[in-house]
């Protein structure tokens, strides 16, 4: 079985980090809403949606996929760039613990888990192509060392435009990956195929792959005619709100199986 891992909207959202967005007002009342709906569109695709505990101090604690990187053999518990955010891996590493052996990574290093991108067992790693980032150097070097004895590659991958690498591209299928080439550019996934999004939202690159289904905002409709004419099948679910945070369908929850079966493919 799949497990969905989520953690509450913080009555402190409106404080968030932000980067690339101009900060406007975030209407928590909905926001919450949506995220609640969002727990209950992962149940109804078969997972088992386990919750993590409320953080309320901490403004982005719901953007839970930044904490971890969870794979077959081991998590990982990452040290988020933000600063004000170090203190969010506690309470998601207590929890991972009753799933996963945990690995921590230690400074200098940092890494957001929505920068990390699995496909098959070659972990993509986004680095900004201008300026600083969430992920450091040393954030992928020690990244490299902890999945190395598993079998896993870790390469970075140049991106812009955008707070994560995961904004700009996300996995579809097993060798399909949903891409804005303006941010991420496609020579440098040579081995995947790429479904672009339409140019008119270049935001619509996230999309979070559940089994069969492909999870995807409704603010992108012409991206999502994109998905259908390839042959996904599709739920669309508002989270615009969310969205004013910088947050993403994939931030919001870590997807693992409770039990991996040797030699599964990986998200």
């Amino acid at each position: 079985m799949l497990i969905a891992i989520t953690r509450p909207v913080s009555p402190t959202l409106e404080h968030c980090e932000l980067t690339h967005l101009a900060r406007e007002p975030i209407d928590v009342a909905r926001a919450t809403a949506q995220h609640a709906a969002y727990e209950r569109l992962l149940a109804s695709l078969g997972t088992r949606v386990v919750h993590a505990t409320a953080a309320p101090e901490l403004p982005d604690a719901v953007f839970i996929e930044d904490a971890a990187v969870v794979l077959d053999e081991i998590a990982v518990v990452t040290r988020p760039g933000a600063a004000s955010r170090h203190a969010e891996t506690a309470g998601v590493a207590s929890l991972l613990a009753s799933f996963r052996p945990l690995r921590t990574m230690t400074s200098p290093a940092t890494l957001d888990g929505g920068d990390v991108l699995l496909c098959g067992r070659t972990l993509y790693v986004g680095r900004p192509r201008a300026g600083s980032g969430r992920t450091n150097a040393a954030g992928i070097e020690q990244l490299r060392g902890l999945v190395a004895p598993h079998g896993y590659e870790v390469v970075p991958l140049a991106f812009s435009g955008c707070l994560h690498l995961k904004s700009a591209v996300t996995a579809l299928a097993d060798d399909l990956l949903l891409v804005n080439p303006a941010w991420v550019s496609p020579e440098e996934l040579p081995e995947q195929r790429t479904l672009f999004v339409d140019e008119s939202e270049p935001c619509a690159a996230n999309a979070l792959r559940i089994g069969e289904t492909v999870v995807h905002s409704s603010q992108y409709p012409r991206t999502r005619e994109r998905l259908i004419a390839a042959g996904l099948r599709v739920a669309p679910i508002e989270y615009d709100e969310l969205a004013k945070a910088e947050g993403a369908l994939t931030c919001c929850s870590l997807i693992f199986e409770e039990t991996p079966v040797a030699g599964s493919a990986r998200r």
